[in-house]
């Protein structure tokens, strides 16, 4: 009987404490906390300020310049101070393209760094001796990899961050 009575107690006690609970989250204190605002980057500093919102949400504003016609998975959104890639698991409406858009994404960042130089020599080699790429395609990328090098050289840095967007949602802006 008594082992009965202490079941029933801890039982009441535990039931008791999780109502409890629920009250103190439902009181007007607990509904008055702040919402979070996804903060905002103006394409002209997106990429000096990016780096404080590696895979966090921010939100931008700009001028749909492109929307990649082979997935349709891409865009290019732009203003006169700067510009942004977004990419999205989903096609985008080829009628963005002019568009004034608020968007939402999540900062993504490529590090480049020597071995991602040598990666990227391999390819060309790879494409252009498999006729996948003329000779001009071929010199152009080369010109472009020791672009990276000299810049990492002369800064002084191991590596370049690249950002860009993961795509969220999107408004047209009227």
């Amino acid at each position: 009987m008594k082992k009965m009575v202490f079941i029933f107690t801890v039982i009441t006690s535990l039931i008791s404490c999780k109502t409890e609970t629920k009250k103190t989250e439902n009181t007007p204190e607990a509904s008055q906390e702040k919402v979070l605002e996804t903060p905002s980057i103006a394409l002209g500093e997106f990429d000096i300020k990016a780096g404080d919102f590696v895979g966090k949400e921010v939100k931008i504003q700009g001028i749909v310049d492109h929307v990649c016609k082979h997935s349709g998975k891409k865009l290019l959104v732009v203003t006169d101070e700067g510009d942004v890639h977004v990419t999205s698991d989903v096609r985008f409406e080829d009628t963005l393209k002019g568009n004034e858009i608020s968007l939402v994404g999540v900062v993504l960042e490529n590090k480049i760094d020597e071995a991602y130089c040598l990666k990227m020599e391999e390819d060309n080699i790879k494409s252009h001796s498999e006729g996948a790429s003329n000779e001009e395609q071929f010199e152009n990328k080369k010109k472009h990899i020791q672009q990276y090098r000299d810049k990492m050289k002369t800064e002084g840095i191991d590596y370049i961050s690249e950002f860009s967007l993961q795509y969220v949602s999107h408004t047209i802006v009227d």
